[in-house]
């Protein structure tokens, strides 16, 4: 009985200078309208990426030239030459890696692709057939170069729905001619549109037989990157162990500290980008928090306006019989709603933000962006938001529980 008069009491006092109230809220809600948003898009966000990176398929293994980068330093030994023919070939013989099922060589670069009067800068990749079946991808019309083109270095392409659409608009591009380099390539294919998949828009890619992409636009005779796809996803550990002996012997290596190749599987890529999104989210959240800190602060600085202003209510209150545990509870109860209250509609607006967000990048950007309300956020958010009336409440309570009934009718 007594808890439901204070909260009246308490509901009373905040309603009389309304104005006051909703400003005081509103450090709140800007503050937990923040963790919310960057709770739930920092989340969408790792979503999207480890979606790109598992479009490659969970039975991908891709080695990469340099050593494994430890630091920006390490960076450039990314761009090295170390992956060449011969490693390709060793990878291939079931005696070396018998769990290997397929073995793809890529090559990319960018250039800008001629059809009469029309040019499009483009991404090149430079891979063999089984680059559609590692990234699932189909075309609308024509076909995928073959095996043979890979071997004779057929002067052919496979571009995606952009190139198609700037260099020949509705016409079929299929059987028509494009110059890279002053080369002539004939298009065997178009892609329907595709998007992002691990970190490659196809629709701004021409695929082209890595050996023609070799000799022909880059000029080079080594690798950027082989990837492999292992026979079943229980040997995956057992396809990265001989493909590191394989190469180690290869490259004459006997000490694993100067490998000059490093290996990635899905799941060790997954697992350190979701390591670095969690961080970058807590770190923005943490940056968010502060305006709660601000928030808390205005909250003690507006109570202790109002403990002075309601002098004469405490007095009158303590001289028919409130104790000073009564006025306490009132003023911290008025703190603890003030931050309730903006919690709660932070939360709201947050969600709302965020889901609207998700759809412009789902619908307007054209990214695979999924809404997620983020219940440990809100749970937090709540919490955090009852904790700073509390803390910041208390001071100003305490004071007005402690006036003296005589001193304060006597204010003026």
């Amino acid at each position: 009985m007594i808890l439901k008069y204070t909260l009246k009491t308490a509901i009373t006092g905040l309603r009389t200078n309304k104005s006051r109230s909703v400003l005081t809220v509103l450090g709140i809600v800007i503050g937990i309208t923040a963790i919310m948003l960057i709770a739930s898009l920092g989340k969408g966000a790792q979503n999207l990426i480890l979606d790109q990176i598992q479009g490659m398929g969970t039975k991908t293994v891709i080695v990469l030239p340099g050593r494994q980068p430890k630091g920006a330093s390490d960076s450039a030994q990314m761009f090295t030459d170390s992956l060449k023919e011969k490693d390709l070939e060793a990878l291939m013989k079931k005696s070396n890696a018998p769990t290997i099922a397929k073995v793809m060589p890529v090559v990319f670069g960018a250039d800008t692709a001629v059809y009469g009067s029309e040019t499009y800068r483009m991404t090149i990749f430079g891979a063999s057939p089984m680059i559609s079946e590692i990234f699932d991808l189909d075309v609308d019309k024509g076909e995928f170069f073959t095996d043979e083109d890979v071997k004779s270095l057929a002067d052919v392409a496979v571009i995606g729905a952009n190139i198609k659409d700037e260099l020949f608009g509705s016409s079929d591009a299929v059987g028509q001619r494009i110059k890279i380099k002053n080369r002539t390539f004939r298009i065997v294919g178009t892609m329907p549109k595709k998007g992002q998949v691990s970190f490659f828009n196809f629709d701004d890619i021409a695929i082209i037989p890595y050996t023609t992409t070799q000799q022909y636009i880059l000029g080079v005779k080594y690798y950027q990157r082989l990837i492999i796809q292992a026979d079943s996803e229980a040997n995956i550990k057992r396809t990265v162990k001989d493909v590191t002996t394989t190469l180690r012997n290869n490259h004459d290596i006997t000490d694993p500290e100067k490998d000059d190749f490093h290996i990635e599987t899905q799941e060790d890529i997954a697992s350190r980008l979701s390591v670095v999104t969690d961080v970058l989210t807590m770190f923005l959240i943490a940056v968010a928090a502060i305006s709660l800190i601000v928030g808390g602060i205005g909250i003690m600085n507006i109570m202790l306006v109002s403990v002075t202003e309601r002098t004469r209510e405490i007095g009158l209150r303590k001289a028919v019989g409130a104790t000073e545990k009564d006025v306490l509870y009132q003023f911290l109860l008025e703190s603890v709603l003030l931050t309730g209250t903006g919690g709660a509609i932070g939360i709201f607006l947050g969600a709302t933000l965020s889901f609207l967000i998700s759809l412009i990048l789902s619908n307007v950007v054209g990214l695979s962006w999924e809404f997620i309300f983020p219940l440990s956020a809100t749970l937090i958010g709540l919490f955090v938001s009852g904790m700073v009336g509390l803390v910041f409440g208390l001071y100003p309570a305490r004071q007005a529980a402690r006036k003296s009934p005589m001193e304060a009718l006597r204010y003026e």
